[in-house]
């Protein structure tokens, strides 16, 4: 029952941000602000569904309180400028306010503290929760250091930004997951998909050399996010 309750908040929001909010509404949005009607009957839309799909008719409470948080969320949006960060801490703040709601209906909020207590005493969310941020932030740095003489000796000019970092980071997180749930053939498979990365031209030093990089920060990636993955499975193995 308490998951229900979650997925209809979820699903009134996802309505009313991407479904029933058209491109023209939002433009028209930014143009007057909270004086425009598009405005007004978005925020009215995220109550009016949320009351629809909860279908706890003599609570009004909750449809009212998500009105105002999508009122205050959507109008900071509104005033900052068009960047896609701003996009994400939007519906971050639309998550929190749901999130808040949904504890509201069950009762939930004396659980918060005792889910956090447990996170991190209990030994295998610690562990797996440990084991994530080394893959993210040391690995990634680690790798960078141990390539950074291969990165040196070829052109960045077409590269684009930081994208090798969030393909690594992802990587890392993928084969991490697929150790986790016993998926060994699926990390075959994501090996394969990146191994369709070819040297251009047998006479191109160029990409030879850009492959040769790829291939191996690939490698070190795979290697590193297997033995996590193992080892973090043996350390919550023999502790049951």
């Amino acid at each position: 029952m308490n998951a229900i309750i979650l997925i209809q908040l979820l699903l009134a929001h996802i309505l009313t941000d991407f479904v029933f909010q058209t491109k023209k509404c939002v433009e028209k949005k930014r143009e007057k602000g909270v004086n425009s009607f598009s405005f007004i009957l978005h925020v009215l839309l995220s109550g009016a569904l949320t009351y629809i799909l909860l279908q706890q008719w003599t609570n009004w409470q909750i449809p009212l309180f998500i009105i105002i948080t999508h009122f205050c969320i959507d109008w900071w949006k509104i005033k900052q400028e068009q960047k896609t960060k701003y996009f994400f801490i939007d519906q971050a703040l639309h998550l929190v306010a749901i999130l808040f709601a949904w504890l509201y209906i069950i009762h939930g909020f004396n659980t918060i503290v005792p889910f956090i207590h447990k996170l991190f005493t209990d030994l295998k969310p610690i562990t797996i929760i440990t084991a994530l941020i080394l893959l993210i932030w040391p690995t990634g740095i680690t790798i960078g250091m141990s390539t950074e003489s291969f990165r040196k000796q070829i052109s960045s000019e077409d590269s684009l930004e930081k994208a090798g970092m969030y393909i690594g980071i992802f990587e890392r997180l993928l084969v991490f997951i697929f150790i986790m749930i016993s998926q060994y053939a699926a990390i075959g498979f994501l090996l394969a998909a990146k191994s369709i990365l070819r040297v251009g031209k047998d006479n191109d030093k160029e990409a030879r050399k850009k492959t040769e990089y790829v291939l191996v920060g690939t490698l070190i990636s795979f290697t590193v996010a297997i033995l996590f993955g193992l080892l973090t499975k043996y350390i919550i193995k023999i502790n049951l």
